[in-house]
């Protein structure tokens, strides 16, 4: 992971991370585990994965285990500038090589996200929203800064914020972070944790589900969530095809000079069509 800031924006670099593992910082063997594992970003927590008599002894780990760090694509999510713990986490993620990027949980306010940026010059921000009124700012936040990477939802907190207890209750809330992220240019949000670790058919349908709302990957709490996940937001076999059927017949029609063009199945191509299969061969390839 590089963080570097291109075009504007701060970027991961490399594909598109469609598995992003979750690990508690106070669990040192367990952070080496994950680093080691498949996911494609390791995510060490010092925030709710911590209980408070254990956050000095996490930052400790989290200095001793990234100080050399490289090649690997990694976040530290830090704790809320409400919590004591907050300016010793950023104090001690500044410096961490810079490629380590900053996860950063319950974002309501765009000042918080600058004086962020400000305090990690150069270092990727991954935004969490947990909030109802994070939700109605996520525009704003997601491009408080050049430095902001990503935007995705804190579901667990926002359910209580909006006292919902099912799915339904964030269908809102999940297309107004897609919108958000779109709008400001950076990668489609990721699907927040399943819980229920166990119910990898589960996880699998609300997978597709979160796909097909426009998210794009999703964070996991065990390993074993991984491969589940890989697979339902990498394109399948029947749609790369599709992909590449819609860009050869661009390419023919712009070699005979042709204007309309239609598909096998009758469907006309369109300027939008041809932007989603580059995306889903883009996605494919770099698996």
């Amino acid at each position: 992971m590089t963080g570097a800031v291109e075009g504007g924006r701060a970027v991961a670099g490399g594909a598109t991370p469609l598995t992003l593992l979750y690990v508690p910082a106070d669990r040192p063997d367990r952070v080496t585990k994950a680093l080691a594992s498949s996911a494609d970003a390791v995510l060490v927590d010092l925030e709710d994965a911590v209980a408070p008599s254990r956050k000095d002894e996490a930052r400790e780990n989290v200095a001793g285990l990234l100080a050399a760090v490289s090649g690997r694509a990694v976040q530290v999510r830090i704790n809320h500038p409400g919590t004591p713990w907050h300016a010793d986490d950023v104090a001690m993620v500044a410096v961490l090589p810079v490629g380590v990027g900053a996860r950063v949980p319950k974002v309501e306010s765009a000042d918080e996200v600058r004086s962020l940026a400000a305090a990690l010059p150069g270092r990727a921000l991954h935004l969490l929203v947990e909030s109802a009124l994070g939700v109605e700012r996520a525009f704003e936040l997601a491009t408080a800064s050049p430095q902001v990477a990503s935007i995705g939802l804190g579901e667990a907190d926002l359910r209580s914020d909006l006292r919902v207890d099912g799915d339904e209750g964030l269908t809102w809330a999940r297309a107004r972070v897609v919108v958000a992220a779109r709008a400001a240019r950076l990668p489609p949000p990721h699907m927040s944790a399943y819980t229920n670790v166990r119910d990898l058919d589960g996880l699998a349908a609300s997978c597709r589900a979160g796909r097909a709302l426009g998210f794009c990957g999703r964070t996991a709490i065990h390993p074993g969530q991984l491969d589940t996940i890989r697979t339902a937001f990498l394109p399948s076999s029947a749609e790369v095809a599709a992909a590449r059927e819609v860009l050869a017949r661009v390419g023919d029609a712009a070699t005979e000079g042709v204007g309309a063009v239609a598909l096998t199945d009758g469907t006309f191509l369109d300027v939008a069509m041809v932007e989603r299969a580059r995306w889903v061969l883009g996605l494919a390839s770099a698996r």
